[in-house]
């Protein structure tokens, strides 16, 4: 009987053996996955004209200019940039310049998206670009907006009329 006994269970082994999808599986398959982030460019964005209203001589006329927004698309680890503001003399037909250096760029509280650090530096403008908003400690894509406020103190010469100035404001 213990013949017997035996004889079953080593063909029972055997039939588990042969059965397909019950054998010892070999390694899993497997598919290796990629993708690709893409990445964009660093961008300004400024209002194209702004007006200060208007004072008498002596006084100071000051306004916010409107949103200026810098857009970070470049998806990097570690991100910075600089924003930087330069204002020409201010002229009205005929009349006495007014320097660029009788105005001053307030950037004000920034509003961020995303991950970056952005610090406002109030300037006295001049001809010369000067540092008015940093960003730093970015990552991935990320945005940064603020409304300056720019203010001239007219001089007590100034002359009535329209005076005009080009403020440039870069990114890098």
């Amino acid at each position: 009987m213990r013949a017997r006994s035996l004889f079953v269970a080593a063909a029972a082994a055997a039939l588990v053996l042969v059965q397909p999808g019950l054998a010892a599986a070999a390694a899993d398959p497997s598919t290796t996955v990629t993708y690709t982030v893409t990445s964009g460019a660093l961008t300004l964005s400024v209002p194209a004209s702004a007006s200060l209203g208007s004072g008498a001589p002596g006084t100071t006329i000051s306004a916010p200019i409107g949103p200026v927004t810098v857009t970070d698309d470049r998806a990097l680890l570690s991100a910075s940039w600089t924003v930087t503001a330069a204002e020409t003399d201010f002229v009205n037909d005929g009349a006495p310049t007014i320097p660029a250096t009788d105005a001053g760029y307030d950037p004000g509280s920034i509003t961020t998206t995303g991950t970056i650090t952005a610090t406002g530096t109030p300037v006295t403008l001049s001809n010369t670009a000067q540092t008015v908003v940093t960003g730093s400690a970015g990552v991935g894509d990320n945005t940064a907006t603020w409304n300056p406020t720019v203010v001239v103190a007219v001089p007590p010469s100034a002359v009535g009329g329209t005076y005009t100035g080009t403020l440039t404001q870069s990114v890098a």
